[in-house]
């Protein structure tokens, strides 16, 4: 559900953990690669807003949020998202017909040691970093190890330094007491395990082998290498032995295994569903020129080519090419829709591979990182290109995208405005 947030909407910061300067540095060396600058910038402020007991802060409005972070609203949702979505943060609303409120609960980062074990953030980061980098990272978290070989243990334990003697009444701690709080990432896909279970052969199943902690895995490791039930179970049967048990440290292996032999030995990661709200065009108009530069904007590059397609399910070809241009190229989501759109009107419909590539590693060198320079350089080439070859240039002419006439506000075919009206209800 999206809420409409107003500068004079109102929120209070609850702690529900303990942070120490130890966390500031998981924030910022473990977390701030996978979700960015303006999160852990945010996560920092929010941080500073608690008491000095650091357990709540006063009531704020959103516009000192704005003040302090130099940012407009829609940057500090999405900021906030992106922390709620790491476990960062938990937020709650309270509706009034004028003024809403808000509670932002602060939750502790992972330890390293979870961190670093973790079957999505662990992933991510390795990705997102290089695995120099990564390696880097986990020789900072190493504890020195000094051989003990040659010493003698003398510890003391419990028992020899107290002994047991009856004392006055002893009543339960409060629950409520101040604690290190963590919180899960919640994944919404859901894995049919009464159909996972169901394909596995007979007696090799116990009423343990699906526990929690196991489903929990199997749910993030699906998640995080896009496992379908058939790629789940075929991972799943070669790394459950005899007893019944899966090898937890076996399954994450052979996930990992499975998806790179699909992949050409690539690894997962995770990015923007859509063009980052800092790199988006602010529209002051409603001209067609600015519903199609927010069309390319709003829409994931999978959610676009769909539509394109009339609904129909982008093939896994395509889909990898998709992804070679956001991963590969490093092409933001909405410049990928618009060299998407521009090479389906050019090229008969088709995404060739060699040609699409040709025109991202131009669009890379260029550093286009905004839907309407992708739009201006696309018209520039197709502009430099037909100057040389007229003919082309009439036997195309129908083919030209409607964002390529520099006009467009004012100057509409009946055929292109017809085009564009389709195009826009799919997105409706």
């Amino acid at each position: 559900m999206q809420h409409t947030i107003l500068p004079a909407d109102t929120y209070i910061v609850v702690n529900k953990t303990i942070l120490s300067d130890n966390d500031r540095k998981i924030l910022t060396m473990l977390y701030q690669p996978i979700v960015g600058q303006l999160p852990i910038s945010l996560y920092f402020t929010l941080w500073s807003d608690l008491d000095t007991l650091e357990l709540m802060s006063v009531s704020y409005t959103h516009h000192h949020l704005m003040s302090t972070m130099k940012l407009n609203l829609s940057e500090i949702v999405e900021a906030r998202e992106k922390l709620e979505a790491v476990g960062l943060l938990k937020t709650y609303i309270k509706e009034d017909e004028n003024i809403n409120n808000f509670i932002y609960e602060m939750y502790s980062p992972l330890s390293v040691d979870n961190f670093l074990n973790h079957p999505i953030l662990n992933v991510v980061l390795f990705n997102n970093i290089g695995k120099k980098e990564y390696d880097k990272l986990v020789d900072y978290f190493k504890i020195p190890t000094i051989s003990t070989k040659e010493f003698i243990n003398i510890t003391k334990s419990f028992t020899e330094i107290f002994e047991s003697v009856p004392y006055t009444k002893f009543e339960t701690v409060n629950e409520e007491i101040k604690k290190k709080n963590k919180n899960k990432l919640i994944l919404k896909n859901e894995i049919d395990f009464s159909l996972l279970i169901s394909s596995l052969p007979k007696g090799l199943v116990t009423n343990n082998t699906f526990n929690k902690e196991i489903r929990d895995l199997i749910t993030n490791l699906a998640f995080v290498y896009n496992l379908g039930i058939l790629d789940i179970e075929n991972v799943v049967r070669i790394s459950i032995n005899e007893k019944g048990v899966i090898n937890k440290n076996l399954l994450r292996k052979n996930c990992r295994n499975y998806y790179q032999f699909e992949n050409n030995g690539k690894l997962p990661s995770l990015i923007y569903k859509n063009q980052p709200e800092n790199l988006r065009q602010e529209i002051n108009d409603i001209s067609d020129k600015s519903k199609m530069i927010y069309i390319f904007e709003t829409l994931s590059p999978y959610q676009f080519l769909k539509g394109k397609q009339n609904g129909a399910e982008p093939t896994s070809r395509d889909l990898k090419l998709l992804e070679i241009l956001v991963t590969d190229y490093g092409l933001n989501p909405g410049v990928v829709n618009v060299l998407v759109d521009y090479v389906l009107k050019i090229n008969n419909s088709k995404l060739t591979k060699s040609f699409v590539e040709t025109i991202a590693g131009q669009w890379k060198r260029l550093n286009v990182l905004t839907v309407e320079e992708a739009i201006n350089i696309a018209q520039k080439e197709y502009k430099k290109y037909n100057k040389t070859n007229k003919k082309v240039q009439t036997k195309n002419e129908a083919n030209i995208p409607s964002w390529f006439n520099e006009k467009i506000e004012k100057d509409i075919s009946a055929e292109e405005q017809k085009e564009l009206d389709e195009l826009l209800k799919e997105f409706r």
